[in-house]
């Protein structure tokens, strides 16, 4: 079972030195508009055929806009032996709402 993460305890986690990859599975046009620093782009379209790029020994935490498309890449992931992916609970939405009110929306 995928775990949820919010963008505070993943802020938190970054804050304290975690390493966690932050996988970012929006389309380019939505980076576009919102980006988080530091994250990595793999659009949902190419996981299945791109998923071996990632490291299934690293932690991954998977954010897309509200957190559906995410949790479906997660679940994809945890199912090919990743041993410890979390979902971004609420996507770039959430982020924005209870972290950064300045970031773009859409």
């Amino acid at each position: 079972m995928v775990r949820e993460l919010s963008p505070a305890e993943f802020a938190a986690q970054r804050a304290a030195g975690g390493d966690a990859v932050l996988l970012d599975v929006r389309e380019a046009w939505e980076l576009e508009i919102a980006r988080l620093e530091g994250s990595v782009h793999l659009p949902m379209a190419e996981v299945a055929e791109r998923w071996s790029e990632l490291d299934p020994g690293r932690a991954v935490v998977v954010l897309c806009r509200s957190g559906v498309r995410s949790l479906a890449v997660a679940r994809f992931l945890e199912a090919r032996g990743f041993g410890s992916v979390a979902n971004l609970s609420g996507g770039i939405l959430a982020w924005a709402h209870d972290l950064d009110p300045g970031l773009r929306t859409y």
